[in-house]
């Protein structure tokens, strides 16, 4: 039966097929879907899956359920892979018993991440196999050849996918689950430990295995050599996505050219070296870094072969964003000396709106922002942010956002700073006198979690002056609303205890610790100023779910008659609000009746629609 799939779905799906039976990870785009649709087909498949607290940890649960000879599944966006590359290192040492996957999405653009970063380097690093698809089809099947090889070889492997595999859709026949049996069974083995000495002894065997899946991976049916005339003198070199855009883009072509399609690590060099035979040049389109490229130089080098290589080294292609379709086809028809044909002529569209992006109306975080704001008033202060939907409060008209750096590292950049400006105050430098700057640091409850505790515990421990701000809205927002340790449930949709964020910060040796709802305004400002002039690291944790979740039945509306312009409600920075006629008005269907507005206005001029 075939059905239209997102490639996540096609992923999640081809995994249960090839027999998984643990799956972990942490949200990210663009890789979250991929455990959402294991989630929802657990009847029957005798499947465990779980959202783990950082990808770090769901790499590492994964390895004791793979060490236990059980198919295992580990996800997470490409900046996730930073987190988890401690135990990544190690895990080619200690091998594991069951197959293991890990499943890693980079985000060429990038579109949703905070850099772009090339996956397949990390398999370089780590000597690790890559399976790189170029479809959600293709998808649908290398992952049942991704967890074989990983069990013959007894280590894990990356398959890297990229966004447009990920969200892309296709229809794809779906196949019954492949034969497979698993020994369940942890077995008691020196393998598990690793010392220096067990990674000396299994080094010259990780390094033999690169060399022999070299010339296994020339066999691979998906890397291949496609030819078009008979002596070709022209060729070209892909792989991923960007296997797609050449294929179509040669749609038509009657020139003579070699296409070679490369979808493993380590690099198929025999299929390379056959491809390149007879060719005088050979140009390299792929995403997002020249790997490919690279290692053609190389074989090149090693082989004393004069074929030119070009790419993105010899600025032919891009070495940044993406690599669409119509970019794809520039490229090769300047390589084939052909003319682009005509493009079809078109009235030009009219100009979209600017729409940069933005918190939601009623927003719980504006609140929250606004009030630190207002409490701070002119005295200088510096906001470090942190990765969620609350980075969208380094926009104007808020401007609350200083820096933003890493999953946690709003805290910690915070605690640097608080440093700097003591230093400064040292070397006279900056002649600010007592109180001085105070230090924020902003962190949602999800990413706290992840990564935030440590940082807590590190000013704690160093005495630090900072006030960290938590912004807990009762579910991981940014990614779609996925569960988290403070929600009381997990992925398998069972009940959970709830891990109380205000207990783990008391724990953590926090004295001041102030609760309090950011849609009390006063509140939330009074709270605010309370702590400023303290010492030692003070919290204030704002409490208020996600008006995605969550939705009052409020609505607010503007007096006309009351209003005079003034502005004052324009500083929340909320959509609902918008200019008209020289003052203001609530768009009816925007407002989600958090009430800040009406807070906001001197003159009375906002106020709760009666129904």
């Amino acid at each position: 039966m075939k059905q239209l799939l997102m490639g996540n779905e096609a992923i999640a799906l081809g995994a249960i097929r090839a027999g998984l039976g643990f799956a972990s990870g942490y949200p990210g785009t663009p890789s979250t879907e991929i455990l959402e649709t294991l989630s929802r087909n657990l009847e029957g498949n005798n499947l465990y899956v779980e959202w783990s607290v950082n990808e770090k940890v769901a790499l590492e649960v994964g390895a004791g359920a793979a060490m236990a000879g059980v198919r295992t599944l580990v996800t997470m966006k490409m900046v996730g892979l930073n987190v988890a590359s401690d135990p990544l290192m190690s895990l080619n040492y200690t091998g594991v018993k069951g197959g293991m996957v890990i499943l890693v999405a980079d985000d060429p653009g990038p579109i949703s991440s905070q850099t772009e970063q090339d996956t397949r380097h990390y398999g370089i690093f780590a000597k690790l196999v890559v399976f790189d698809p170029s479809s959600p089809e293709e998808a649908y099947f290398m992952i049942a050849d991704a967890f074989a090889m990983s069990e013959k070889l007894g280590r894990p492997v990356i398959m890297r996918s990229t966004t447009r595999i990920c969200h892309g859709k296709a229809s794809i026949e779906l196949l019954p689950k492949l034969p497979h049996t698993s020994d369940i069974k942890f077995e008691k083995a020196p393998r598990w430990v690793i010392f220096p000495r067990l990674s000396a002894a299994n080094k010259p065997v990780i390094e033999e295995n690169l060399v022999k899946l070299s010339d296994e991976f020339s066999q691979y049916p998906n890397n291949k050599i496609e030819q078009n005339g008979t002596a070709p003198k022209l060729g070209i070199a892909c792989g991923g996505t960007c296997y797609a855009y050449v294929k179509e883009a040669l749609k038509g072509i009657t020139a003579d050219y070699k296409l070679l399609k490369v979808s493993t690590y380590p690099f198929p060099q025999k299929k390379a070296l056959e491809f390149m035979d007879g060719l005088d040049t050979v140009m390299c389109i792929e995403e997002l870094d020249p790997v490919i490229e690279n290692q053609l130089v190389q074989l090149c080098g090693l082989h004393g072969l004069s074929v030119n290589i070009r790419g993105k080294r010899t600025k032919d292609v891009q070495n940044v964003g993406e690599i669409f379709p119509d970019i794809t086809k520039g490229i090769i028809y300047k390589y084939l000396s052909l003319t682009l044909p005509e493009a079809v002529s078109l009235p030009e569209p009219p100009a979209l709106p600017v729409r940069p992006p933005v918190m939601c109306a009623g927003c719980s975080h504006r609140a929250a922002f606004l009030a630190v704001k207002q409490a701070v008033g002119s005295r200088k202060a510096v906001f470090c942010g942190d990765i969620g939907c609350y980075t969208l409060g380094n926009a104007a008209p808020l401007d609350m956002v200083d820096t933003c750096l890493c999953m946690g590292g709003g805290i910690t950049a915070a605690q640097g700073l608080r440093r700097a400006d003591e230093a400064a105050k040292r070397h006279n430098v900056s002649g600010d006198t007592p109180p001085g700057v105070l230090d924020f640091a902003f962190i949602g409850d999800s990413t706290y979690f992840h990564s935030g505790i440590t940082g807590v515990i590190n000013a704690v421990y160093n005495m630090t002056d900072i006030i960290v701000v938590i912004l807990d809205n009762g579910t991981t927002a940014m990614t779609g609303g996925q569960q988290h340790p403070g929600m009381g449930e997990t992925l398998m949709r069972t009940r959970a205890p709830k891990v109380d964020i205000y207990e783990i910060t008391k724990a953590c040796g926090v004295s001041k610790i102030i609760r309090c709802n950011p849609f009390d305004f006063d509140a939330a400002k009074d709270a605010v100023t309370s702590v400023m002039d303290e010492k030692g690291v003070r919290v204030i944790l704002f409490e208020a779910p996600c008006v995605v979740v969550e939705k009052s039945d409020d609505k607010y509306a503007v007096l006309a008659d009351k209003c005079t312009g003034c502005g004052l409600c324009k500083k929340l920075g909320c959509p609902a609000i918008v200019d008209k006629d020289n003052k203001v008005d609530i768009v009816y269907d925007a407002c989600n009746g958090c009430g800040v507005c009406e807070k906001l206005c001197k003159l009375g001029a906002i106020v709760k629609e009666v129904r």
